[in-house]
């Protein structure tokens, strides 16, 4: 039988190689799993009384975009948050952002743009999705390295203006997965900039934005909108990272009028709508900040952590916000076999989030590590992973 080429190419994904790498190695202590970027802080308090009163719900089917009280909820939060006057219709709910990121580029993605191949931007190290979805329309990915001489950003500006020509869509991550750079006003303006230019959509992954080191990070979208250029962006964002709740599934997706029309096209089609308990959860929870600082909290008090443990290591960068250190090694799989066979400490390496292009892999040097467990667990494991990799105590 035969089978898409446009697949062919992809990678295995990240997780099902990791547990390949360390088949046949015995931990070297209590299993410590710093891989997979799953909060485990404390649920917010809300979230069971509000799923006993809309259990009912589950025997109805759910709005495709999302119900008026949690469009509205959306909306409020963009307002207080980025300072955005969205109407409902500009914004549709989803199954958690990576629905809307790889589905974005089908509703979105043209057959050509002028007249070629379209091409589809993303930074390298990359969330795997995006390479997925360019795949899924046969776009050409176009992986643009994000590294310490970039800011850890994509210099997409730096790109030959005839590529650009091609260009139909570009993946920004903001605060970055895995590195943990924001993008500031200054960088946003610059490409939406290039996206009115050459005709592009930017497709704007904020899913970490409401954890941060000092500053909350800027949004593209709004940035797009003070420009009068608010259809050249499509923001995401979700309640996995923010509130805890990555098993809900639940996010969103804003924009101009016209992408999400289309989008929201696309999913009365192919979508699975959330739940309507899910949805009351989702409203409850865009409406509420308290959980979201008290969080945000114990993430400052483990960057703090991190920030003593390493400060000193070359090339250690501080993160301004996510919840995962990227730091550098010799080699990713081999610190991460080393950890593991004497530490008892799983971490992802940094090639399996990056793609070679011209024989080099961005992420070949460095690995994961997700600051996910409480402060006592964070600061004991980080301690026992500094002293196997970089102090020679294994």
């Amino acid at each position: 039988m035969a089978f898409p080429e446009r697949f062919s190419n992809l990678p295995e994904y990240a997780f099902p190689r990791l547990r390949a790498l360390l088949s046949g190695i015995q931990p070297g202590g209590d299993p410590v799993v710093l891989t997979i970027g799953e909060p485990r802080h404390a649920l917010p308090d809300f979230v069971g009384p509000v799923m006993a009163a809309n259990l009912q719900g589950f025997a109805k089917y759910p709005p495709n975009e999302g119900t008026p009280d949690l469009l509205a909820a959306i909306s409020g939060w963009l307002s207080r948050r980025h300072g955005l006057d969205v109407e409902p219709a500009r914004i549709m709910a989803l199954n958690g952002t990576r629905e809307g990121l790889f589905n974005a580029a089908i509703a979105l993605c043209p057959e050509q743009k002028n007249g070629q191949r379209p091409a589809v931007l993303i930074p390298n190290p990359f969330y795997q999705v995006y390479a997925v979805a360019a795949a899924t329309v046969a776009a050409e990915p176009v992986f643009v390295p994000a590294t310490a001489a970039t800011g850890h950003l994509p210099d997409y500006a730096g790109l030959p203006a005839d590529l650009l020509d091609r260009v139909a869509l570009a993946y920004l991550c903001s605060p970055a997965n895995p590195q943990g750079a924001a993008a500031d006003e200054a960088y946003l303006e610059k490409l939406i900039e290039l996206a009115e230019r050459h005709d592009f959509t930017i497709l704007a992954d904020e899913c970490y934005s409401e954890i941060w080191r000092d500053t909350p990070p800027p949004g593209a979208l709004a940035v797009a909108t003070r420009m009068g250029l608010a259809d050249r962006v499509v923001m995401f964002n979700s309640l996995s990272k923010r509130s805890n709740l990555p098993g809900l599934r639940s996010g969103f997706a804003a924009g101009g009028a016209a992408q999400i029309a289309r989008m929201r096209q696309l999913r009365a089609y192919a979508g699975a709508p959330l739940s309507l308990p899910a949805q009351a959860i989702s409203t409850a929870a865009w409406n509420d900040e308290a959980h979201v600082d008290a969080s945000r909290a114990l993430y400052q008090e483990k960057y703090a952590i991190a920030d003593r443990i390493f400060g000193n290591i070359p090339g250690y960068l501080p993160p301004a916000g996510g919840f995962f250190l990227w730091l550098p090694v010799d080699d990713g799989e081999a610190a991460a076999k080393r950890l593991w066979e004497q530490a008892g400490i799983q971490v992802l390496p940094g090639a399996y989030l990056s793609r070679d292009v011209d024989g080099d892999n961005p992420g070949k040097g460095f690995i994961r590590v997700a600051l996910v467990a409480d402060a006592e667990q964070s600061d004991r494991a980080l301690t026992r992973l500094r002293a196997v990799l970089y102090d020679g105590k294994g």
